[in-house]
């Protein structure tokens, strides 16, 4: 779950001071197959647009390694260097803030990442800037009210650092959010009907549409 997270004072970042704990949680046996599920998913999005890609919030580089991204962006310096190792072409930078040229892409990936921006509309905003006529954002989340962001905001609200600043979003509320940075919705695909807190999982097959209670749920969104 690649972040950009919330600024907190007089601390350092969570994804800063534990990226590689948190990398290495993509090894561990549930970490690959909920992994594997979510870039299916993802993949299928992203393959209905042209090269190249951008990731925003690339994190150690595990989603853009996976789905060919070439680029990305990250506030983490620990992460940009373990993505660098990946062969991503990735830069210290925040969403809020994009260091390319309009219309410099094909499509942009945003997994994770919202629930942890403070502002969504401008890391939005900046993501339709920067791609091209045809292309498209490929947005990769866990909608509130569902079993694996109820479990990830309880965290939070117990103190976790990773979860403490991170807001949830609703179908609605994300789909008012793109709407106002200049996206329709092309597609949804739904997955993760596996519960958390299991000792085992299995890969699952991504479902056409948007499924009311899946824990991962990919969204395509178009340029106005």
């Amino acid at each position: 779950m690649p972040t950009t997270p919330r600024k907190m004072p007089h601390e350092k970042q969570p994804f800063q001071v534990y990226a590689d704990r948190y990398d290495a949680w993509y090894d561990s046996p549930k970490g690959r197959a909920l992994f594997a599920t979510e870039v299916r998913c993802l993949r299928l999005l992203l393959q209905g647009f042209q090269k190249p890609y951008l990731e925003v919030g690339v994190g150690t580089g595990r989603f853009a390694h996976a789905l060919g991204i070439e680029c990305g962006v990250d506030p983490s310096p620990q992460a940009i260097e373990t993505a660098q190792r990946r062969g991503i072409k990735a830069l210290l930078s925040v969403g809020e803030s994009l260091p390319f040229a309009d219309g410099s892409f094909g499509a942009v990936l945003l997994t994770f990442t919202l629930c942890f921006v403070q502002d969504p509309n401008k890391v939005l905003r900046e993501i339709h800037r920067v791609l091209s006529k045809e292309g498209g954002l490929a947005l990769g989340l866990l909608p509130k009210g569902t079993p694996w962001a109820d479990s990830y905001a309880e965290r939070g609200a117990k103190g976790d650092p990773f979860y403490r600043e991170a807001h949830f979003y609703s179908k609605e509320e994300v789909e008012r959010v793109l709407r106002e940075s200049g996206f329709r919705i092309a597609e949804y695909r739904s997955t993760l009907f596996q519960p958390p807190g299991l000792e085992v999982y299995s890969e699952e097959k991504p479902l056409d549409g948007y499924v009311p209670g899946a824990g991962f749920v990919a969204i395509s969104a178009v340029r106005f």
